[in-house]
């Protein structure tokens, strides 16, 4: 790219789901694009911190060019399978980060990994341009648009933006991991024998592949097949009590003897301690020993399999949100409102995690839009506010924080960019 300055249409601050997709859909949409990452891979919280698979909702087909585009693209280099629900979101997490580079050097994204936003300038309402610091050179930045994906809002924290104070208590994050070497035609079979709810536990077959998926947290509010198991352990002293909290496992596309975990939580922590926090990410991996050798011990499948991936990446669900021109709420999903133009189209339901027993939340609700007002920022014009970050209140945003929603948050705003170019 060389050292001078450079100018663009749409600069995209954060290389997760929904930076890659606004970027994407920008560059397809033939503007001048910059995408700026502070790792050195795209993809965020499905790639390094493997969150797996996109959960499945109702779309309706509004801005999902980018995932249908993905799709099409990861089957190309065998890293994606559609589940028997129908869900084309099963994804092979490592392989993605292939996928991603090839998506956005096939439209002319300029890509600047392991860079930073260090300095901005802004005149009242506008942002007039950024400085970029990577290890190599400060790279000043003139766009006519800018997309905060960080999903921290780092970027929109440079520039003092107002974010939603309507909640103390966080949701808490995890630190998934892959097991390896796992006979999943023993495990799966163990799986139907023992459980025949298919809202918690799925095993699909083909000739060629298996794939499943199954649950357990220490919530009483239901029955769950592997609590004998789990409290077993508990009893020989294999696992903590919190180690209970949340287990969740997912197989992987293309991965035929591997198994994501969406677990454990990093809990137990002072919010706003770094070091209360580093201590419990280190307890976190301590914990990922106990489930393994919990998994070794009790599950069948799991008897020579080892621990082949700990996360890089922190799975956050959420940590701040920005105030937006339309501040959207959990009355908006109940009442199903409508607007003239939604950002997106979803049915995934309120899913609030807790740290504490019998405290999460997960309930359903009917079709619901997100609208585009809700991604525009309240303090600059020429700010979006994409993904995880996103203009909503504290119980709407479990329900919107999820990976299809985000690709339509940063496709939605891709194509706003474009209208108003023109």
């Amino acid at each position: 790219m060389g050292t001078g300055n450079k100018i663009y249409d749409a600069t995209i601050i954060g290389g997760g789901i929904a930076g890659v997709s606004c970027a994407y859909i920008c560059a397809k949409l033939n503007l001048k694009t910059l995408l700026v990452e502070k790792e050195n891979y795209l993809g965020g919280d499905i790639t390094g911190a493997l969150v797996i698979p996109v959960m499945k909702t109702d779309t309706k087909n509004i801005n999902t060019e980018f995932y249908c585009d993905l799709i099409e693209y990861a089957k190309k280099f065998n890293a994606q399978q559609t589940y028997c629900d129908d869900n084309p979101g099963w994804f092979n997490p490592i392989i993605l980060k292939l996928v991603f580079d090839k998506m956005l050097t096939s439209v002319g994204c300029d890509i600047l990994f392991e860079s930073e936003v260090k300095n901005v300038t802004c005149d009242k309402t506008m942002i007039k341009d950024i400085t970029i610091l990577s290890n190599m050179l400060s790279l000043p930045i003139v766009s006519k648009y800018y997309i905060d994906a960080t999903g921290d809002a780092s970027f929109s924290k440079i520039l003092n933006c107002e974010f939603w104070a309507d909640n103390d208590i966080k949701q808490p994050p995890s630190l998934r991991f892959i097991v390896s070497g796992v006979d999943l035609d023993k495990f799966s079979s163990f799986l139907d024998d023992i459980d025949d709810d298919k809202n918690v536990t799925t095993t699909y077959r083909t000739d060629s592949y298996i794939h499943l998926s199954t649950a357990y947290t220490w919530d009483e509010t239901k029955k769950w097949a592997l609590d004998t198991y789990f409290k077993r352990a508990l009893r020989d002293g294999v696992l903590k009590e919190s180690d209970l909290s949340y287990f969740q496992l997912f197989s992987i596309a293309n991965m035929p003897s591997s198994v994501a975990f969406n677990c454990p939580r990093i809990r137990n922590y002072t919010p706003c301690d770094p070091f209360d926090f580093s201590k419990a990410i280190i307890e976190a991996r301590e914990a990922i020993l106990r489930l393994h050798n919990f998994m070794k011990l009790y599950l069948p499948g799991f008897n020579n399999s080892y621990i082949s991936n700990i996360a890089p990446k922190t799975g956050y669900r959420e940590i701040n949100r920005v105030k937006c021109r339309y501040d959207y709420t959990i009355e908006d999903i109940i009442n199903q409102k409508t607007f003239d133009n939604p950002a997106l189209c979803s049915n995934y339901p309120v899913d609030i995690h807790s740290n504490k027993k019998n405290a999460s939340v997960l309930y359903k609700v009917c079709s619901y839009e997100f609208p585009l007002q809700s991604l525009q920022s309240k303090d600059f014009e020429n700010l979006y506010a994409i993904g995880k970050i996103a203009g909503c209140d504290f119980k709407s945003h479990a329900a919107l924080r999820v990976q299809s929603s985000c690709m339509s948050m940063g496709e939605a705003a891709a194509k706003d960019i474009r209208k108003n170019i023109n």
